[in-house]
């Protein structure tokens, strides 16, 4: 058949570097203008994420909450996260990925207000369920817009560096928001959060566009600025042609990005949740310092992403393709913080937190399986397999925050009154709970590290998906 001899060679084997010559020009500096507004996307959608687990030690006496109940808000932020991001996935191929973007840091911006404004544990739960579904998509959106301005070849760097930015939220969010705790109380660590978020919004109106390769500009039919086609790569990937979308759904390469990604996910509710308690109760650290050391894994999982990017980037230009380039290296990621997880209850003192940290550190990398799968589709249905991934491997941060608080329930904790302070037993029956899911938790990753590393491969599912292309 035709139409499946170009997919049958994308980027199987190295072949020359002609693609990396294109220069657009003014182009070419609008798609890094783009990719760091996005790098900064990510980061307010981060730190949105974070801010729960900062105000947990003064918002749970202060509401009146138990500690499954506070876990069920933190799981709550993933409810909506699924469908939203999915439905978003379908509208993505049909309009500009440019205004569900900018609707998206609307509604982030307005639900932290209602907390500044004296709501209690029924509004909290309320807006963080909304506020999880308006950022389910933020991931597969914002790599949708990076792809747009990059040719394939070239993705894996901006694709890592928006990456990036989901850990550099927490990085600048944990000691600002840490200060605006100490100095003006907890609700105002949203109400920040509501005002940056704005700033944000505005720039994003005036500066955004969608790129040369989003098939929503005025360009080619392509997506491809019309006197660039006949310099592109015919075996371009952004040129395969529309699947039935359900066999590439039900393929072991989708199923092995899920529970990757899930595994991910799994750590990002677990740390944003119970992380900064966990070092105030159970290490002993002051607000401060919490605000300091929880920065930590964030760092460390944004450099993992930048050298990885560097990394995917060199494979890529080289002519290695996703698998070896984008899947391996996550999966390689999650290996080592899964036993560094589960070592973590062996160890003790700095030891066991700076396990802690690599731990989490290492666990930070889900966009890269959402990159890595976008090479399977052609740029009409990329956006959808993209969320529709970040949709059902949020499942992960559904569970884990619950799972979290209800086995330290279990092994005895209780959170003392508002204005009481913590006796040393209900501290280790915190320790307790919390380094049996510690256990779980690096399970989980080691099993996702292996499905990715044997299964994630995203050109041998094109060219199959390809060679039973039918429109």
């Amino acid at each position: 058949m035709a139409s499946s001899v170009a997919p049958d060679k994308i980027i199987d084997s190295p072949r020359p570097e002609t693609s990396k010559k294109i220069d657009f020009g003014r182009m070419n500096r609008k798609a890094w203008l783009i990719t760091a507004l996005l790098v900064l996307f990510q980061i307010v959608a981060f730190a949105d994420k974070a801010v729960l687990g900062l105000v947990a030690s003064e918002a749970i006496p202060d509401l009146g909450i138990s500690a499954v109940e506070f876990g069920f808000i933190g799981s709550a932020f993933f409810f909506l996260y699924a469908v939203v991001s999915v439905v978003t996935g379908f509208l993505a191929a049909k309009f500009s990925v440019r205004w569900i973007i900018l609707t998206m840091g609307v509604v982030w911006a307005v639900m932290q207000f209602p907390m500044l404004l004296g709501g209690g544990a029924a509004i909290l739960l309320v807006t963080r369920i909304v506020l999880g579904g308006a950022e389910g998509p933020a991931t597969a959106m914002s790599l949708t817009s990076v792809h747009s301005w990059f040719e394939p070849r070239r993705r894996a760097l901006p694709s890592n560096l928006v990456a990036a930015g989901s850990t550099l939220g927490p990085v600048l969010a944990a000691p600002a928001l840490a200060w605006v705790i100490g100095e003006w109380g907890w609700r105002w660590a949203f109400g920040v959060l509501g005002i940056v978020g704005f700033v944000w919004v505005i720039a994003w109106v005036l500066l955004a566009g969608d790129g040369p390769y989003s098939g929503h500009g005025k360009h080619g039919e392509d997506g491809v600025p019309a006197e660039t086609t006949a310099e592109m790569d015919t075996e371009d990937v952004d040129k395969q042609k529309p699947i039935a979308l359900w066999r590439a759904f039900a393929s072991l390469t989708f199923l092995a990005a899920v529970i990757g990604g899930g595994s991910n996910f799994w750590v990002q509710g677990f740390v944003t949740t119970w992380l900064p308690q966990y070092l105030g109760t159970v290490v002993g650290l002051s607000l401060p310092q919490v605000g300091t050391v929880t920065t930590i894994p964030w760092i460390l999982g944004a450099a993992v992403l930048l050298l990885l990017g560097f990394l995917g980037h060199r494979l890529m230009q080289k002519g290695f393709d996703s698998h070896r380039s984008i899947a391996i290296p996550f999966g390689i990621a999650a290996l080592v913080a899964g036993v560094c997880f589960i070592l973590v209850q062996t160890a003790s003192g700095v030891f066991a937190v700076a396990l802690l940290c690599i731990a989490a550190g290492c666990s930070l990398a889900y966009p890269m399986t959402a990159s890595a799968l976008a090479f399977s589709v052609g740029k009409k249905q990329r956006p959808i397999m993209m969320a529709t991934l970040g949709g059902v491997a949020s499942v992960g941060a559904i569970i884990s925050p619950t799972l979290v608080g209800w086995l330290m329930t279990r092994a005895g904790y209780v959170s003392p009154p508002s204005g009481s302070e913590l006796t040393p037993e209900m501290a280790n029956n915190m320790a307790a709970g919390v380094h049996q899911a510690f256990t779980i938790t690096g399970v989980v990753l080691l099993v996702g590290g292996v499905l990715c590393i044997l299964f994630l491969r995203p050109e041998a599912l094109g060219r199959k998906l390809q060679a039973g292309y039918s429109k």
